[in-house]
């Protein structure tokens, strides 16, 4: 029912990679004040049970290769639920502002001086390997790290990961798995044919799975344990320290 007294207001909300147990202390409070929720394809419905039972739930998809709200919509459905029945809790996968459009949200509403709050959730850059035991820096192995989106606005695979592929830097792919081909290319034409790379699938869900190898063989193995989206792709040293890459480097040296 729509409400004119309450006071319009959002709140941007990020609900970490997947396992609903990993969204904040504050998300939580956030959802418990909801009247209205807009949740993304990224997100676990389990996390809708924080919101009051009246309060209005929207599912907007936002994944690619099914059917999701434009932008814009998402835009304006934001507003029209935040002016007519008072606090909208906008759910995102991951954290909001890592490829989550997180402030173009914000600046919408901002046009409609509508107070916004923003919840920071766990990306599933850092969190996902971090839950394989892999991080992200290493003494001795990684200094830095890179996040790119592996699919650009224009379809094309991003030119950042040509650079990031000549560094040593840990790279992490989101949204990449379609041009993992082309990716695995710019890393053999770096010459980085034998660098440790693990795929991640639904990172942190019930149904993850992982596959690990060198750039030399991540395709296959995608291919061989049909690794599908979401997936996060990881280059670097760094992933040399997963414990089914180092059974790989013995079966390996048993070979030689």
């Amino acid at each position: 029912m729509v409400n004119q007294n309450k006071e319009s207001k959002i709140t941007l909300l990020g609900a970490g990679p997947g396992d609903p147990d990993l969204l904040t202390l504050k998300g939580v409070k956030a959802l418990q004040a909801a009247d209205v929720v807009l949740y993304d394809a990224l997100t676990n419905e389990a996390l809708l049970e924080h919101a009051p039972a009246e309060a209005i739930k929207v599912y907007v998809g936002k994944r690619s290769g099914e059917h999701s709200y434009p932008q814009e919509t998402i835009n304006k459905l934001m507003i029209d639920y935040a002016l007519n029945y008072g606090h909208v809790v906008r759910l995102k996968g991951g954290d909001p502002f890592v490829f989550g459009r997180g402030y173009e949200e914000l600046d919408y509403a901002a046009s409609y001086s509508i107070p916004v709050d923003v919840i920071p959730g766990i990306s599933s850059s850092i969190g996902v390997p971090g839950l394989q035991q892999i991080p992200v820096t290493h003494r001795g192995l990684s200094e830095s790290f890179w996040v790119i989106t592996g699919t650009t606005t224009s379809g094309e695979v991003s030119n950042d990961i040509y650079q990031a592929a000549e560094s040593n830097a840990t790279v992490l792919v989101l949204m990449g798995l379609k041009k993992l081909a082309k990716i695995v290319e710019i890393f053999k034409a770096a010459g980085r044919h034998h660098l440790p790379a693990a795929v991640i699938q639904n990172g942190s869900s019930e149904d993850e799975k992982l596959v690990v190898g060198v750039v030399e063989t991540i395709e296959s193995l995608v291919q061989q344990n049909n690794i599908k989206a979401p997936a996060l792709l990881i280059f670097g040293e760094v992933v040399s320290l997963h414990p089914s890459f180092k059974k790989l480097v013995k079966q390996y040296a048993s070979i030689a």
